[in-house]
């Protein structure tokens, strides 16, 4: 009891010692004055104008005021296209007020600091748990995932994950590891490639065909695998047509495969952005932890999840198909928690969103956003298709079972009391092209110069090939969002429209001597503040027989 007062007496004298004034003064006395000059200047600041250059490839030798630095950056970033005439991203362009403010109030929070912000881990827990039900674990089963920056490090978790396993099952029958395969479609995400040439993992591509859904087929599937294949990756949502995969159809190809050679392999299923939009709109279709094979999904937040760039998810079924090497144990930040991810610091805003999106939309917010969506995505696909124009590649406007290659004519109009169950399943994207006919009367025209002439007026709309067995087809592609009004879907279809006008306009000009050095000539003289009105809102009704009204689909 003596030396425990005495330690006490020994506390008081030595807090009675420091005089904290004098200790921050004695430390600072040589920094003050140079300081506080330095402050002066910074708030004094005005001979740095916007004019002078912004620093491209060195730091400059001087300072600049917030105000100047900022307007500067502003400035440049003024060059950007629109978010919302971004027509080409997946990725959601949309914030709203009270989830700016929740993002604004957390931006410094550090997503990898779990014993700082408990909370935040807690949120990332729940959403984790939320997906986890969402996509169907099964009973005896117990989700397990994280948060990652997007679905590219989910992919290569999953990936690593499938590796492992593979390792250990050939180790423990005495087998070797050093050639190991995946399974893709040629319609794969560069992501997924990048896990393979990354990873030291053969990359099988196998073709995709319009025949089956533009994705692979499982008899090219069964011919490719091998005892060394690590998984398949099955995508729900391409990226080049929106299709879905079938995973069913895949798992039962590979059940097939199993029951002949004895090779157990498993599926990650690719749910960047069908993994959103599948469990909402088209509850009924087995993809997920329902077919046993499927052994982790990936999806991205920030596509149909709908928060801003930066927030992906990776979930496994069960906490055993997680291999032990892939999780490390940290406790240099104050306490000891398990990590599982490829990057370390990161923001925990995009994820505190995400949580927000969940409370906000529930599962019948995610449903009409979603569903709404895609009635505008099927809308735009029956014009494009009425015109005579294009030919829509992607299937999401065709009754169930009827696709592309059987050339079913379009409805003259498209029908908002029909059931989602009338129509293929697929995400809310139109890929589209020039029609034969189109194609054979004006051979000189180049499709990409649609996509450089909605550009004129601030529409980002890519063109491109589709992958090689499929090559012959280029196709103009529109992801349509959940935040799409129904007055810019209709101005859209206006616009369209007017670049063919200007198109068939500048080959009349030319008098029949279009071709596509021409064309690209004449485009580079197009400037892009020409939007005369002319007569095209007449074309745009004669070519489709539409009266321009809202249709019952806000």
């Amino acid at each position: 009891m003596l030396q425990t007062q005495e330690r006490d007496e020994d506390v008081r004298q030595i807090a009675t010692v420091i005089d904290p004034e004098a200790l921050v003064d004695s430390v600072q006395e040589n920094v003050g004055s140079s300081a506080h000059a330095l402050s002066d200047r910074i708030i004094q600041e005005v001979c740095n104008s916007i004019s002078t250059p912004a620093p491209k490839f060195k730091l400059a030798q001087t300072s600049n005021s917030p105000a100047v630095a900022a307007e500067t950056v502003r400035r440049l970033l003024s060059l950007d296209g629109k978010p919302e005439l971004n027509l080409a991203s997946f990725v959601s362009t949309y914030v709203d007020k009270e989830g700016l403010e929740l993002c604004k109030e957390n931006i410094t929070k550090n997503l990898a600091d779990g014993d700082e912000y408990p909370a935040l881990m807690t949120i990332q827990k729940r959403c984790v748990s939320i997906l986890s039900h969402l996509w169907n674990t099964q009973d005896g089963e117990t989700g397990v995932g994280t948060a990652t920056t997007g679905s590219s490090e989910a992919i290569h978790l999953g990936g690593l994950a499938m590796k492992r396993r593979w390792e250990a099952r050939q180790r423990a029958n005495g087998r070797p590891t050093d050639k190991p395969n995946i399974i893709m479609g040629a319609n794969a995400q560069v992501a997924l490639e990048k896990f393979a040439r990354y990873f030291d993992v053969e990359n099988r591509f196998l073709d995709v065909h319009a025949g089956s859904d533009f994705g692979f087929d499982n008899e090219d599937l069964k011919k490719n695998v091998d005892e060394n294949t690590i998984g398949v990756f099955v995508i729900m949502g391409s990226t080049y047509t929106g299709h879905y995969q079938n995973v069913k159809a895949v798992a039962k190809a590979l059940d097939e495969v199993e029951k002949e050679k004895g090779w157990d392999i498993p599926i990650h299923v690719d749910g960047a952005s069908g993994a959103f939009v599948a469990p909402f709109v088209t509850p009924e279709l087995e993809w997920d932890f329902r077919v046993p094979r499927v052994k982790s999904i990936n999806t991205s937040g920030h596509k149909f999840g709908l928060t801003p760039a930066g927030c992906g998810w990776i979930i496994w079924r069960d906490r055993k198909f997680l291999p032990d090497e892939l999780l490390f144990t940290l406790n240099y930040l104050g306490g000891s928690e398990e990590t599982y991810t490829l990057n370390f610091s990161r923001p925990g805003h995009p994820i505190i969103y995400q949580y927000y999106e969940m409370i906000k939309n529930g599962h019948a917010g995610y449903k009409a956003l979603h569903s709404m969506a895609l009635k505008n995505a099927r809308i735009l696909s029956i014009f494009l298709e009425r015109t005579g124009y294009f030919d829509v590649l992607s299937d999401i406007h065709r009754p169930a079972g009827k696709k592309f290659v059987d050339k079913f004519p379009p409805p003259s109009s498209f029908n908002p009391k029909l059931p989602e169950s009338y129509y293929n399943p697929g995400l809310p994207v139109v890929s589209f092209g020039f029609s034969d006919d189109f194609r054979k009367q004006h051979p000189g025209l180049p499709q990409e110069s649609i996509s450089a002439l909605m550009r004129s007026r601030g529409y980002i709309i890519p063109n491109y090939p589709m992958p090689a067995a499929e090559e012959k087809h280029e196709v103009l592609r529109v992801v349509v969002n959940a935040y799409l009004t129904v007055d810019f879907v209709d101005k859209l279809m206006e616009d369209l429209i007017k670049a063919v006008n200007r198109l068939l306009q500048m080959e009349k000009s030319l008098g029949g001597r279009a071709t596509s050095d021409v064309v690209y000539t004449a485009l580079a003289a197009v400037s892009a503040t020409d939007h005369d009105e002319t007569d095209h809102e007449t074309s745009w009704k004669e070519r489709t027989g539409h009266k321009k009204h809202h249709h019952s689909r806000c």
